[in-house]
């Protein structure tokens, strides 16, 4: 599996959540894992211990560059099951203090660094099958950063004994990502000149490497089965939905799951009190210090969180238009999240005109994450475009009732309470039909008068709390994705 960032050692966002959870789902599963990884400066500030495995040459269009592979290992429950993290080494391209960018600007070699990072990944897997008689069976890509491993094992390397028979599955966390540098760049991609062309690499006048990886993958997954039908729109497909189209017989969506021994009511650290499915009273106490810990009146009234780049994306612009609607209708709001100098103006302007009814912290904080997770009522996700979506899965398992958008994972993981319905049956939340301020307020005003009816209100929380938010049944989809490549069947289809 080879990702450009995985828990707990380097993160930005959910595929980092998502890598570092599913190897060990795999391996639980028996599968022999070996995780790649950059070797940023803060995997070095994780706390993890690492020793010396191998040193490589690898190639580039400037010549061979040296690096020194390191090796992690984590256990996986009883028995002798692991997974090794590997990575790869290079001060001049990973040292820095950012992953992808520093100060909300990308780096200006990004083509470079993760050309680097794909060839030495191919240069691995020359090494475990010559030095360690370790066959890869399945090479697993994330994203634009590892896509060119997919074109470099169907074109250059193609014939190299070494790699032969290595089938790739890319996983797309986010469309809308896509790895887009200038078209005068592209020799530094090592491939050939042939390959900067529509039907692979290029993109008008650019180099994609997203649209590589799609292109050259044996199979192409994404994060949801909505998700997998959105992108196939020009909605959501960015540019590449034709090219999607064209590899819809080898595309399916397969739903995240999220780490429920990280996030779990029952023994997370970072809460006050711990509660359970059949005894939720440790919430009470949760809201409450996180209502202190915004200075925040300690009421009985609803309060929403939300966890989110503050961005247009995640519909936080609606959220922000809607503030004065919500401080009317007498609940709480509290906001963890970084984004848009814009809209943290204005949730600023806000937290300090209603300070005992709206807490703001600008930035993140893992734990505040958590504790709001447990000490909110309802969770608020209006996102435009959601792939898939973890915070509606934590809030979930931590009785915060979702109110999201209906897009993407977000549609497939929270079943909506009917409109014109007493009862909540199967219902774990809210949905939100449109991407409109108005649309937002009502549906909130719906799940506000939903938490003053407890009968509903506690078949709700009860029904999010024991969803199956587990890795289970998404890591026994890869593994039949995956057993099917190996003996070369036609995938099933879902």
């Amino acid at each position: 599996m080879v990702s450009s960032e995985a828990v707990p050692y380097a993160k930005t966002g959910g595929l980092a959540d998502v890598a570092g959870a599913l190897p060990l789902a795999l391996a639980k599963l028996g599968h022999d894992v070996i995780l790649l990884l950059p070797r940023y400066r803060c995997v070095s500030e994780s706390s993890r211990s690492f020793r010396s495995v191998c040193r490589l040459h690898v190639p580039t269009p400037q010549g061979r560059i040296d690096t020194l592979i390191e090796e992690d290992v984590i256990h996986v429950g009883e028995g002798d099951r692991r997974v090794r993290v590997w990575t790869i080494r290079n001060e001049g391209f990973f040292d820095r203090p950012g992953l992808y960018q520093d100060h909300g600007m990308d780096y200006p070699d990004n083509l470079d660094r993760f050309t680097f990072f794909c060839r030495a990944t191919i240069e691995v897997l020359a090494y475990l099958r010559t030095a360690c008689r370790w066959k890869t069976d399945i090479l697993h890509l994330h994203d634009w950063q590892t896509a060119l491993c997919a074109a470099y094992l169907n074109t250059v390397d193609r014939d190299r004994p070494e790699v032969q028979g290595v089938r790739t599955v890319l996983t797309l966390h986010n469309v809308g990502y896509q790895g887009l540098f200038p078209g005068d760049q592209f020799e530094k991609t090592g491939l050939p000149p042939s390959l900067f062309n529509p039907v692979a690499l290029e993109y008008y006048g650019l180099v994609n490497l997203l649209k590589g990886g799609i292109v050259f993958a044996d199979y192409v997954t994404t994060v949801s089965p909505t998700y997998a039908r959105e992108i196939l729109t020009p909605e959501f497909g960015f540019g590449l939905e034709g090219v999607l189209r064209n590899r819809v017989d080898r595309l399916l969506g397969i739903l995240n799951g999220i780490d429920i021994d990280r996030w779990n009511p029952e023994t997370d650290s970072y809460l006050p009190a711990n509660y359970s499915a059949i005894d939720r009273s440790g919430k009470l106490k949760c809201k409450q210090v996180l209502q202190r810990e915004f200075q925040l009146a300690e009421t009985s009234v609803p309060l929403l969180g939300v966890i989110a780049r503050l961005t247009s994306q995640k519909g936080l612009d609606l959220v922000a238009d809607i503030i004065p609607q919500l401080m009317a209708m007498d609940v709480q709001l509290v906001v963890l999240g970084t984004g848009e100098p814009e809209l943290e103006s204005k949730f600023k302007m806000f937290q300090a005109r209603y300070p005992h009814r709206m807490g703001l912290h600008i930035g993140f904080d893992e734990g505040l994450a958590h504790r709001i997770e447990g000490g909110a009522d309802l969770f608020v996700m209006p996102s435009r475009y959601e792939p898939c979506g973890l915070s509606q899965l934590y809030s979930l398992r931590y009785g915060t009732v979702p109110v999201v958008r209906k897009t993407g994972g977000l549609a497939d993981t929270v079943m909506p309470l009917p409109s014109m319905s007493r009862q909540a049956g199967q219902a774990t939340g809210f949905h939100v039909e449109a991407d409109t301020a108005d649309v937002l307020l009502a549906v909130l005003r719906r799940a506000v008068a939903t938490y003053h009816d407890q009968p509903i209100w506690d078949q709700l929380v009860k029904s999010g709390m024991t969803t199956d938010v587990s890795w289970t049944r998404s890591a026994n989809a890869y593994d039949q994705l995956f057993m099917s490549l190996v003996k070369r069947e036609r995938p099933y289809s879902s």
